[in-house]
């Protein structure tokens, strides 16, 4: 995906997600995340809409910018995000993918074509989660997510967020993981290492593996971030499992 496709999807999403999110209510439950109200759902992604849009005009060598705090009453929190969600639509829009910008992984970009593809998929997992508190306890659709955003998302998860995540928490485990996105055509392999960062690479046909994650990309996204999934988990789950995602 290019930057304009993200910029596109970030905006799908997070209409999407608004939908969802007042049609489920402020007191909704979250099941997706424990104690959560779409409430605090949105606060959440309001919070981090406007702190990315911080991000972009921010030094890329400087501090981390300061999120401001949204308001309290839900009218006023969707009204607030809504400003947040075009602040950032724009300024990515505006600055173009090659701008600079403060990132939390310097080492891999600080640009804003970093925000444009960290946004949509922060959205778009936020989006899923706004679903099912709409849901309730009926599965959500199947294939909410096209194979070209899921595989996408599938794989910013096992090369920028998980590893991330592991670098503060490592895995205690050693093995390999196979994430095969079918209908994507994509697989890969991650190797997990007792105290080490995951590798990640691309996953050979008949290549064995520990365990496996496979299905639609959809189904796969899904799994990587640890949300309900019609993905086929097989062999040492304790490998799947130590893969977390923030």
């Amino acid at each position: 995906m290019d930057f304009t496709q993200y910029v596109d999807r970030l905006s799908e999403q997070g209409d999407a997600m608004r939908a969802a999110a007042v049609a489920a209510g402020p007191e909704a439950m979250v099941p997706t995340c424990p104690e959560w109200t779409v409430h605090k759902l949105v606060r959440h992604m309001a919070r981090v809409h406007q702190w990315a849009g911080k991000a972009l005009l921010a030094d890329p060598d400087g501090e981390a910018p300061a999120p401001d705090e949204p308001p309290p009453a839900w009218d006023e929190l969707l009204g607030w995000w809504d400003e947040q969600r075009a602040t950032l639509l724009g300024r990515l829009t505006e600055r173009g993918a090659d701008a600079p910008a403060w990132t939390f992984i310097p080492e891999l970009s600080r640009t804003a074509a970093f925000w444009a593809r960290r946004q949509t998929h922060e959205t778009a997992i936020h989006r899923l989660d706004a679903e099912h508190a709409l849901a309730g306890a009926e599965p959500v659709d199947p294939l909410l997510f096209d194979p070209e955003l899921a595989a996408d998302g599938l794989d910013e998860a096992l090369r920028w967020m998980i590893p991330r995540r592991m670098a503060r928490t490592p895995a205690t485990v050693s093995g390999t993981v196979l994430f095969h996105a079918a209908d994507a055509g994509q697989a890969w392999l991650v190797r997990v290492r007792p105290g080490q960062p995951p590798e990640v690479g691309p996953a050979e046909p008949g290549m064995a593996a520990d365990a496996s994650v496979v299905g639609t990309a959809d189904a796969v996204y899904r799994a990587a971030w640890h949300r309900p999934s019609h993905a086929v988990k097989g062999g040492d789950l304790t490998l799947i499992t130590a893969l977390r995602t923030p």
